[in-house]
């Protein structure tokens, strides 16, 4: 006597489970990432239309407040005193010759202060990178500024 099966195997198979756990974890995944805060100072860099690809992991910065903060290879800021700035970046230099430093200098500071630290970075032969934010690729034509 055979018995017989009410139901019969069904050989697909479900994806409704695996989904379930992607979008989960798509979830997850962003909500943990708006917990990432940068270790940079928040600085409204100024627009230029050129770009250099150096990107030195050294960092000056300088706030709308007018204060100094220096970062080493992607190491915490470091609040610095001006008299102070030059040395250290000095001290800096010899160990990297062929490093540079990054300024990055908020738009409301006055331009007397990023060019004290440009000049700091002259006087002891640095390589300096005055750093901006990517502006318009193309300046506008003179004829669309006379409209």
């Amino acid at each position: 006597m055979a018995l017989k099966r009410s139901q019969d195997i069904i050989s697909g198979f479900s994806m409704a489970s695996m989904t379930d756990v992607i979008f989960l974890l798509l979830v997850f995944f962003m909500v943990t990432s708006t917990y990432v805060f940068p270790t940079a100072l928040e600085v409204n860099l100024p627009e230029g239309t050129e770009q250099t690809p150096e990107k030195p992991s050294t960092r000056v910065f300088v706030d709308a407040q007018g204060d100094y903060y220096v970062s080493f290879e992607d190491k915490q800021l470091e609040p610095v005193a001006v008299d102070s700035l030059a040395p250290i970046l000095s001290a800096w230099a010899t160990e990297h010759p062929d490093e540079g430093i990054a300024v990055y200098a908020d738009v409301d500071v006055a331009y007397g202060k990023v060019v004290e630290v440009l000049n700091l970075g002259a006087a002891n032969s640095l390589k300096m990178v005055l750093a901006t934010r990517p502006g318009p690729s193309q300046l506008p034509s003179t004829q669309s500024l006379q409209q």
